[in-house]
């Protein structure tokens, strides 16, 4: 124990400095709230018996204010001043983002930069992004770490644990990240976009989408502006390392060979946090009005949109988001008239039906055929199978026609059956012929034979 306490002084273990490493990686700049949360949210549900819930929180983040504490002492951590609601935030240093790097398994080009004013003026916009990220993945609590809690805090946990699932872990997770619409990924050009959030969880169907956070400060109009960067940055090609020219975020994220993510834009995720004057709704409205040459598709005869060279723009609140979760009707895909779950708004449900009936149209003609090609006839001569013109004239349900001479035959083998036959009825009446002159000859020889003798007899 002693030994511990001389390596990391405010008594926190190597999991707790890694928890703390991990977010602040991902995140920037976050208070022990919000770390405890996304970390080990089974604290949440524990010391419920404390009288307030500003002690209910000291005691449930104590562990990780001491993590951070030990990571300052190690040079990895700095305060980062007090949000608006007086908590202390926490950043790291740029040898902490370099040991979270290792922790997070990226590149430090990965890493993406600070968010602007992290340290001042409260961090409004971070504490934002940070409260969008915990209530995307939704993190679930251990059971087991919290049996012994009282009953109300057990069913809280239980609660929480059979509410839909959220998408991807803190390290699916990165933010402030660039996207050079000229430059590289490390030094992009002037006017880049910067994104707040970059979500990749392939294993909830979303490989990649990019967030926009915005706390009704911000004009529509700028919020709109975002989006001419976002389409300069989707539409230029890079070569990537095998030698093909392909779209420049393709050289950086993966995603599924599918003509939809081939053709149509990754798409972009906003969300509102009615904090500041403007209204939430309207500042949706507005945005989808300024961004509509963006993500407007096209009608098709098909019987849904195209979005080719488009950008999906999805739209939700906060506040929708913390009550339904991804997996909710929390978002307005602009363009439509109703909110979806998150996996609905970004796709295209009526062209994924309609190639839905497209490929069962494909598999129900490939039965068919496999079907009547199990019925085609086979020549029972050579072994191989009639053609379609063959089989329709040996059909015997077709009166129209006469009957073939041969029908278990294909149609070579009838050609040389039918010469076979001609040639032996020929031969045949060549037989016979011949048969019948011999016939006559005898008999013209056996005439004259018995004149020969009655004339002898005469005489």
């Amino acid at each position: 124990m002693a030994g511990k306490r001389k390596a990391n002084e405010a008594g926190s273990s190597n999991d707790l400095r890694g928890d703390v490493l991990r977010v602040l990686g991902v995140l920037k700049v976050a208070t022990a709230d919000q770390i405890q949360r996304l970390s080990s949210p089974h604290l949440t549900f524990r010391h419920t018996q404390k009288k307030t819930a500003a002690l209910r929180k000291e005691a449930r983040t104590a562990s990780h204010r001491a993590a951070a504490n030990d990571l300052r002492r190690h040079g990895l951590s700095v305060d980062g001043g007090r949000t608006r609601a007086g908590e202390e935030a926490r950043l790291l240093t740029a040898a902490g983002l370099a040991a979270a790097a290792i922790d997070l398994d990226r590149e430090p080009e990965e890493m993406g930069g600070m968010p602007k004013s992290a340290g001042r003026s409260g961090a409004s916009h971070a504490m934002t992004v940070n409260e969008t990220v915990i209530a995307l993945i939704r993190p679930k609590p251990d059971l087991g770490q919290v049996a012994g809690e009282p009953t109300e805090a057990r069913a809280a946990a239980r609660a929480a644990v059979d509410a839909p699932d959220g998408m991807g872990t803190i390290s699916s997770y990165a933010t402030e990240v660039a996207l050079p619409v000229k430059g590289t990924w490390k030094n992009p050009a002037i006017g880049s976009a910067r994104a707040d959030v970059v979500l990749t969880a392939p294993e909830a169907g979303v490989p990649l989408l990019f967030i926009e956070v915005d706390n009704c400060t911000e004009e529509a109009v700028l919020i709109a502006a975002k989006f001419d960067k976002y389409a300069r940055f989707f539409k230029r090609k890079e070569k990537d390392t095998d030698g093909i020219e392909k779209a420049m975020w393709r050289t950086r994220w993966s995603a599924p060979k599918w003509e939809g993510y081939e053709r149509v834009h990754p798409p972009v995720l906003l969300v509102f946090h009615q904090a500041g004057k403007r209204n939430a709704r309207n500042q949706m409205q507005k945005v989808a009005d300024l961004t509509r040459q963006h993500w407007q598709g096209k009608w098709t005869e098909d019987g849904f949109h195209s979005y080719d060279g488009r950008i999906p723009i999805v739209a939700t609140t906060l506040e929708l988001l913390r009550e339904h979760g991804p997996a909710g009707p929390a978002f307005w895909r602009f363009g439509r008239d109703h909110r979806e779950p998150l996996r609905e708004a970004i796709g295209n449900p009526r062209r994924d039906a309609a190639l839905a009936r497209r490929r069962a149209e494909i598999r129900e003609e490939q039965r068919r055929r496999q079907a009547r090609e199990a019925r085609r006839p086979v020549c029972k001569d050579c072994g191989h199978k009639f053609t379609d013109d063959r089989w329709a004239a040996v059909d015997v349900r077709d009166w129209s026609q006469p009957p073939e001479s041969h029908p278990h035959l294909c149609e070579d083998c009838q050609h040389r059956a039918v010469a076979a036959e001609q040639q032996a009825q020929a031969d045949a009446c060549e037989r016979k012929e011949q048969e019948r002159l011999r016939k006559e000859q005898e008999a013209a020889q056996a005439a004259r034979k018995a004149g020969g003798w009655l004339s002898r007899f005469r005489a």
